[in-house]
C-alpha cells in the first residue's frame, strides 16, 4: 500500500519550544518573556469547561441503545499550549506586522473539538487560529533527518507499510503539506527562542502537532519544555493537573 499524504491537524495546528531560563515563581504555569500564564488561570479554564461541558451518563438510553462516544475535554496541558501558543503568535505578529487572512469563531472551534460554544476554551481557540492565519508559511524543504523522522513516524502509525522504501515514501511525503508545516516549526521555534518561553515542568514533556498520521502519532511537531528548558516550580492547583497530550484533534491520511 502506498504511503499516504498528511492532512492537518483540523484544529490548533502548532505548537511551541520551551526555552532555556531560570524561572522560579510558584503557582506560575508558563511564561512568554515577561507575562505570566498562572496556574490559577489555568484552573479557570478547566473549571469553565466541566461546568459548560458536563460528561453525560454512561448508562443506556431509555429504548436500550448504548450511549454515543462524547468528545474527550481539553486537559490541563491542551490549555497550556493554547494560551502559550497565542501568546507567542500575538507578540510575533504585532512584531512583524503579520494581519490575519481569516477570522476564526468561536463557534467553529466549538463545533471541531465537540465544545458548548460558550465555552472560554473554545475562544481562546479561535483566537490562536485567527492569530495563525496571518503567519507566513513559505514553503521548506525537509533536511534529510527531518524526513528520516517522518517516515519513522509514518512507519510507527501503519500508515507506511513494510514494503513501501524510504525513497518511496520521502517522495510521496514531500509536498506542499509537509513542507507547509516545517516552515511554520522553524518559524514559531525562532519565536519562542527569541521570548524566552519556559513551561512549567509539570506539563513536560508535551508535543504538539503540525501535522499527524494519526490522532497519537504526530508526523511534524514541536516539543514543549523539553530537556534543558528554563524551571518554573511545580506549585499543585486542584483543577489543572498534568496530564498526557492531546491535541483534541486527528489528523487523517487521505
Amino acid at each position: 500500500m502506498r504511503a499516504r499524504r498528511l492532512a492537518a491537524v483540523a484544529t490548533v495546528a502548532l505548537g511551541l519550544v520551551a526555552l532555556s531560563g531560570c524561572r522560579a515563581e510558584p503557582g506560575v504555569a508558563a511564561y512568554v518573556g515577561g507575562q505570566r500564564i498562572t496556574e490559577l488561570q489555568v484552573a479557570d479554564v478547566i473549571k469553565d469547561l466541566r461546568t459548560k461541558n458536563p460528561t453525560p451518563s454512561a448508562e443506556p438510553s431509555a429504548s436500550g441503545q448504548p450511549a454515543a462516544p462524547q468528545p474527550t475535554l481539553p486537559e490541563a496541558a491542551d490549555v497550556v499550549r493554547t494560551m502559550v501558543l497565542t501568546k507567542v503568535c500575538e507578540r510575533l505578529s504585532a512584531e512583524k506586522n503579520y494581519q490575519p487572512r481569516g477570522q476564526a469563531t468561536a463557534d467553529q472551534a466549538a463545533q471541531q473539538l465537540g465544545l458548548n460554544p460558550e465555552t472560554g476554551y473554545a475562544r481562546e481557540v479561535a483566537k490562536l487560529l485567527t492569530c495563525m492565519s496571518g503567519l507566513p508559511t513559505e514553503p521548506v524543504e525537509p533536511t534529510a533527518q527531518e524526513m528520516a523522522d517522518v517516515i519513522a513516524a509514518g512507519r510507527a502509525s501503519g500508515k507506511i507499510q513494510p514494503q513501501v522504501t524510504d525513497e518511496q515514501a520521502a517522495g510521496q511525503l514531500n509536498g506542499e503539506q509537509l513542507q507547509g508545516a516545517l516552515a511554520t516549526k522553524h518559524l514559531l521555534n525562532d519565536a519562542a527562542e527569541r521570548y524566552d518561553v519556559t513551561v512549567n515542568p509539570r506539563y513536560r514533556p508535551l508535543e504538539f502537532p503540525l501535522l499527524s498520521f494519526t490522532e497519537d502519532t504526530a508526523a511534524v511537531s514541536i516539543p514543549l519544555g523539553g530537556a534543558g528548558s528554563g524551571t518554573v516550580t511545580d506549585v499543585s492547583t486542584p483543577d489543572a493537573s498534568p496530564s498526557s497530550p492531546n491535541p483534541n484533534a486527528e489528523g487523517t491520511a487521505s
